[in-house]
C-alpha cells in the first residue's frame, strides 16, 4: 500500500487557537485532517512565513500527539505580498520544481482548504498542470458539532472520471466540430477525424494552422468557421481578415498586406493601417500563401514570431497580435526546394497542418453537402427548391460515379445546385432539370480538360500547334503555366529544374528555360503579356 503525503499551508487564521485545553474544542484544519480514521496521513509538507514560526510549531507538536505516525516536514516559504499573484505561483512553481515526487510509491493530496484565496488558486493550477502529480483534498467543519477533526473530501481534476461532466464535454466537442462542419453530417470517417483534430488544436493553441487542399476544398470556409469558433469561446475579440494572397503583386503587396505612411509613394496620400493591423486581437487567413514573394514572406514570418512589422515608408513598427491561417493548393515542401517559398516560413507554419482531401475523394459526403446548399440557396434567395425521388437518386448516382470528375470540387456542387434550383419549375427538381444539369457539367468539364491546348494557344497560332506531338503540347503547357505563375525566368527555372539542377556543377535555369522555350520560337515577354 502507498504511502500518503498532504501538501498544504498552515492557516495562520483557521490554525490558529488559545495556547490551551480549549483549542481541542475547536475546528483546526491542518490538525484535523490528521484526526480522521479513514484518512491516514503519513507525511505533511506544511507551508508557511516566518511571522507564524511559532504557530507552526505548536501545530506540529498537536499533530505529533494525535497522529504519531504523521512525520510533519516543515518548509518555510516567505512571501513580500502574499497577494500578489506572480510572486505566489513563481515560489509555489520553484517549490513544486525543487521536490522529489515518486508517484509509484507515494499518493499526494494538496490541501487547499488554508492559505490566502491566491495561493489556493496557485496550488490549483499547479496540481491541474501536474507540477504538483496528485489530488485536491478539501477540509471543512462539521456542521453543529464540535468534532475538531471535521469533514474531507478529495476533488479528481481527472473530469474523465465524473459521468455527467464527461457526458457535457463530450456533447460540447460535438457541437463544436458540427459547427466548424456547418451542421453538415459528413460520412467521410478520414475528414471527420481531421476536423475532430482541428477542433481541439483551434480551442487549446493560437499557433498559426496551415490547410492544404485543392482549389474549392472549402479551405476559406473552414477558416472562417474556426473563427467563429474561437470567438463563440471568447478565445478572439476581433475580426476575421481573408487575404487571397494571388492578388497581391508587385508593391502594392506590401502595402496592402502591411500598411503605409502618407507620402510613402506616389498616391499614398494618407496613412494605410494594412491587413495585418485590421486583424489585430482577431485572425488573419492568409489563402494562396504560397503566391506571396519572398519579401514579404520575411516580414510576414517575423510578424508572426514577434508580433511587430514595419510599413512601408514608416520608421516607427506598428502592432497586431492575431493568430495566422494559411491556406494553400501547393506543395509547400516542393516551393521550398524550388526556392520559391522561404524554409523558416514553412517550418513555422508547419506545426499544424491539414490537407482538405477535394469533392471526388469523399463522395459519400455529397449527398449531405447536396442538402446543405439547397439550404443555403433558399436563405439567400428566399425560396425553397427540392428534388423528386427520381430525380435526386438520377443525380446522386451521375454525382458519386466516376464520371463525375468535381475538377471544382465543392465550388461545382454549389454552382450545380444553384443552376438547378434556379431552373427548376416551382421550385421542384426534375429529371429532366438534372438531366441538364449533368450534360452542363460533362461540358463544363471537358473544357478543363482541354485547359493546356488553350494555354499554349495564348503563345503560339494553330499552324504552330498542329505541328507539336502531343508529348510535346503537354510538356511546353505545363513549362508555359509554370511560368504564368513564376515572378521571373529565373524563378521559373528553378521550379521546372528543381531535382537535375542539383546534379550539375553550375546551373543557369534561366538560360536553360530560354533555351527550352526557343526552340518553339517563344519567349519570356510573349508568355508574361498573356499572363497579364
Amino acid at each position: 500500500m502507498k504511502s500518503l503525503t498532504v501538501i498544504g499551508f498552515l492557516g495562520s487564521t483557521l490554525d490558529a487557537s488559545k495556547f490551551g485545553p480549549s483549542r481541542w474544542n475547536k475546528w483546526r484544519p491542518t490538525v484535523g485532517l490528521t484526526m480522521h480514521p479513514d484518512l491516514r496521513v503519513d507525511r505533511f509538507v506544511m507551508l508557511y512565513g516566518t511571522p507564524h514560526s511559532r504557530l507552526a510549531e505548536y501545530v506540529a507538536e498537536d499533530i505529533a500527539s494525535v497522529s504519531p505516525e504523521t512525520k510533519v516536514d516543515m518548509r518555510l516559504l516567505d512571501f513580500r505580498n502574499p497577494w500578489d499573484f506572480e510572486e505566489v505561483y513563481g515560489k509555489l512553481l520553484d517549490f513544486a520544481r525543487g521536490e522529489t515526487f515518486d508517484p509509484e510509491s507515494e499518493d499526494y493530496l494538496v490541501h487547499i482548504t488554508t492559505g490566502t484565496h491566491v495561493a489556493q488558486i496557485c496550488l490549483f493550477l499547479l496540481t491541474e498542470a501536474r507540477y504538483l502529480p496528485g489530488r485536491l483534498l478539501q477540509t471543512q467543519p462539521e456542521r453543529g458539532s464540535t468534532d475538531p477533526a471535521g469533514k474531507w473530501s478529495v476533488i479528481d481534476l481527472d473530469l474523465s472520471r465524473y459521468d455527467s461532466i464527461a457526458t457535457r464535454f463530450a456533447v460540447a466537442s460535438a457541437e463544436s466540430t458540427s459547427f466548424l462542419k456547418s451542421g453538415i453530417e459528413t460520412r467521410n470517417a478520414n475528414f471527420n477525424r481531421m476536423i475532430d483534430e482541428i477542433e481541439h488544436v483551434a480551442s487549446r493553441s493560437r499557433a498559426p494552422i496551415l490547410l492544404m487542399g485543392p482549389t474549392g476544398a472549402g479551405k476559406s470556409l473552414l477558416a472562417r468557421r474556426i473563427h467563429d469558433l474561437k470567438k463563440l469561446k471568447h478565445q478572439v475579440a476581433g475580426p476575421f481578415v481573408e487575404v487571397n494572397c494571388a492578388t497581391l503583386k508587385g508593391d502594392s503587396a506590401m502595402s496592402a498586406l502591411f500598411g503605409h505612411r502618407k507620402g510613402a509613394f506616389t498616391g499614398a496620400v494618407a496613412d494605410r493601417p494594412g491587413l495585418l493591423r485590421s486583424a489585430d486581437k482577431g485572425m488573419l487567413f492568409l489563402d494562396e500563401i504560397g503566391e506571396l514573394g519572398l519579401d514579404e514572406q520575411a516580414m510576414i514570418l517575423r510578424a508572426i514570431e514577434d508580433k511587430r512589422f514595419l510599413p512601408v515608408g514608416g520608421d516607427k513598427e506598428s502592432s497586431s497580435d492575431f493568430q495566422l491561417i494559411a491556406g494553400t493548393n501547393r506543395d509547400l515542401g516542393d516551393a521550398v526546394a524550388s526556392g520559391i517559398f522561404r524554409e523558416d516560413l514553412y517550418a513555422r507554419l508547419n506545426l499544424w497542418t491539414f490537407r482538405l482531401p477535394g469533392l471526388a475523394d469523399r463522395r459519400e459526403d455529397i449527398e449531405p453537402n447536396l442538402d446543405y446548399e439547397l439550404d443555403r440557396f433558399a436563405e439567400r434567395e428566399g425560396q425553397r427548391a427540392s428534388f423528386n425521388k427520381e430525380a435526386r437518386q438520377r443525380y446522386l448516382a451521375f454525382a458519386a460515379s466516376s464520371e463525375a470528375v468535381w475538377q471544382g470540387n465543392f465550388r461545382d456542387l454549389a454552382a450545380s445546385v444553384t443552376r438547378m434550383a434556379t431552373l427548376s419549375p416551382k421550385g421542384r427538381i426534375d429529371l429532366v432539370c438534372v438531366e441538364m444539369e449533368i450534360q452542363r457539367l460533362r461540358r463544363l468539364w471537358a473544357v478543363r480538360a482541354d485547359k493546356g491546348a488553350d494555354t499554349l494557344a495564348e503563345v503560339l497560332d494553330d499552324q504552330a500547334i498542329d505541328s507539336l506531338d502531343l508529348f510535346d503540347r503537354v510538356q511546353l503547357a505545363e513549362a508555359i503555366r509554370v511560368c504564368k505563375v513564376s515572378r521571373s525566368l529565373s524563378e521559373a527555372g528553378r521550379a521546372l529544374f528543381n531535382v537535375s539542377r542539383t546534379k550539375r556543377a553550375s546551373a543557369n535555369d534561366a538560360d536553360r528555360l530560354r533555351k527550352y522555350l526557343a526552340r518553339f520560337n517563344i519567349d519570356w515577354g510573349a508568355i508574361t503579356k498573356s499572363a497579364n
